[in-house]
């Protein structure tokens, strides 16, 4: 299609389409007007967001439910430091997001005059959270900016992208052709690092392997890897479905118990697939595993091949590749000495949850996870917030299905869980899904009720009320620190908040009436808001 007719934003929006995307995030401006010029002609759905974090959230979501990539657009200055922290969010937990923003003019950039919604250097705000974001003033640039965007979402560690265009560029003659550009196959690995690995693992007796969000959508390549290996499967919380949850070889989620850490402590070979191994996925006390057999890394970030621990052998290249590739590099009879046909992990599985279920809080907690898990289809999600009640499912949370379950490990935002289930909902309006929030987290971006009302998603909203900062208060607590700040002097009538915006409230008075509660909102024509409070009767 010629754009000889269009303007640079037009043909900016046309271009995104041409890519596979019809939903864009966003809320006008002045400084967009052109923008949405572009959606518009190019007829693509907008949802409106009630504040740029929440629309990030939204399109943070799309990503994380539906697999597929998600646009946002937003103005110059506040825009772009409100939707930072989204931003942040998916980039410590690799989303694919295209954050499409508007700048100062040309003229203007850098210089510091007061210019309306002015950052002297907004590149530079926004830079650090991106995998590349750039300041595009000759229009011919774009066509190439917005194919690297989906190359790195397609064949690389899939974290946003940025493009932004100064205000007076937008509305400039487009001067390139609305097409796509090819996309990059997977990367292959080398066949000698293959090599390398196959010999490091091979004969290994208890080997464990870490499957991290890299290999989330690879659960078949990694089930058969680790029964070529006969290994013990430890998945980070962003690999939850990745194989089913009762594979004999899965522990689960347990890197956040130590008895798991002394586990693969013990073992003789670690595969880390996909996995930065950082603190949000192991959470050990001083921050390492102090491994005592040899470790393969498997990444397609070179940079997460070496950091923190030297690996006896390294592949870089796509998962799902290098796990087909190793497994078959791997002697036929390789799994007889791990632990295949043992009952290792199956023990080791039920002493992790005894470990989980030691209190009073998490027995709370696990009432109530079981009651949702009773409302929600096998293929259902469920997308949390930073609570006590989320910490707590990470790692009891049952599921067999990839892009079920979701939680904001690496930057660990309050209020993600509402506004990222919106734009999940949006992403796969097929599957049924909840949100789980707690009550300070719900209220970072309570407002985005509206945006779910106007959308009229069938989303049940699950508000976790202990009244307080919960985990913070704890902290404080036991280091004999007065609880300062953590306690509230009045939170709202969650189900009357929610009713104001048009939306559907109830409060549960039963296990099964909040069971009952997420089945009737699953089939109900707007979102519905439903408050657990921590000290109810039927939680004792």
């Amino acid at each position: 299609m010629a754009s000889s007719n269009l303007t640079r934003g037009q043909a900016l929006m046309q271009t995104v389409k041409a890519y596979g995307i019809d939903t864009v995030f966003g809320m006008p401006g002045v400084h967009t007007l052109e923008y949405y010029r572009g959606i518009s002609d190019a007829d693509m759905r907008h949802v409106l967001f009630r504040h740029e974090q929440g629309g990030g959230f939204m399109a943070d979501g799309y990503a994380r439910i539906s697999g597929k990539p998600a646009v946002c657009c937003v103005i110059t200055g506040p825009g772009v430091t409100n939707i930072a922290t989204a931003v942040g969010n998916a980039y410590a937990d690799s989303q694919p997001m295209l954050v499409i923003a508007s700048t100062n003019g040309s003229g203007d950039l850098g210089a510091g005059r007061g210019r309306l919604h002015e950052i002297t250097d907004q590149l530079a705000v926004i830079k650090p959270l991106t995998a590349f974001a750039q300041t595009i003033h000759d229009g011919r640039q774009i066509p190439g900016a917005i194919n690297r965007a989906f190359d790195i979402f397609a064949t690389g560690r899939p974290r946003p992208c940025y493009i932004e265009l100064p205000i007076d560029k937008i509305a400039e003659a487009a001067e390139f052709a609305v097409e796509t550009s090819p996309i990059a196959g997977p990367m292959r690995p080398a066949e000698e690092s293959i090599e390398k690995a196959a010999a490091v693992a091979s004969g290994a007796r208890k080997p464990v392997i870490i499957a991290g969000g890299g290999v989330l959508d690879h659960g078949a390549a990694l089930q058969a890897l680790a029964e070529k290996l006969g290994a013990a499967v430890i998945l980070t919380i962003a690999a939850k479905g990745a194989i089913p949850d009762d594979h004999p070889l899965n522990v689960s989620a347990a890197l956040v118990i130590d008895r798991a850490h002394r586990f693969i402590e013990d073992a003789d070979l670690v595969i880390a697939i996909g996995t930065e191994l950082s603190e949000t996925d192991i959470w050990i006390q001083d921050d390492f595993l102090h491994l005592s057999g040899k470790l393969i890394r498997i990444d397609i970030d070179p940079a997460n091949l070496s950091r923190d621990y030297t690996p006896a052998a390294a592949i870089l290249g796509d998962g799902r590749l290098a796990m087909e590739m190793l497994a078959d590099a791997l002697p036929a009879n390789n799994g007889s000495a791990g632990f295949a046909g043992s009952s290792v992990v199956a023990d080791l599985r039920k002493a992790v949850m005894d470990d989980m279920m030691s209190t009073p809080l998490s027995r709370k907690h696990a009432k109530v996870l079981d009651a949702l898990r009773a409302a929600i289809p096998h293929d259902g999600w469920m997308i949390t917030d930073a609570t006590q009640v989320a910490y707590f499912a990470n790692g009891y949370w049952s599921t067999s299905h990839p892009r079920s379950y979701t939680h904001p490990s690496g930057y660990c935002t309050l209020g993600s869980a509402m506004p990222s289930a919106i734009g999940a909902k949006i992403g796969v309006p097929e599957r049924h899904g909840v949100a789980l929030a707690g009550d300070a987290g719900f209220l970072f971006t309570g407002t985005e009720m509206a945006t779910a009302v106007d959308e009229k998603v069938a989303l049940p909203i699950i508000v976790w009320n202990n009244d307080c900062l919960g985990q913070i208060r704890d902290g404080l607590l036991e280091r004999d620190i007065e609880p300062i700040g953590v306690t509230p002097g009045r939170n709202p009538d969650f189900p009357a908040f929610a009713k104001s915006f048009g939306a559907y409230g109830h409060k549960a008075t039963s296990l099964s009436d909040l069971t009952g509660s997420v089945k009737d909102a699953f089939e109900a024509d707007g979102p519905t808001l439903i408050e657990v409070h921590e000290n109810s009767d039927f939680l004792s």
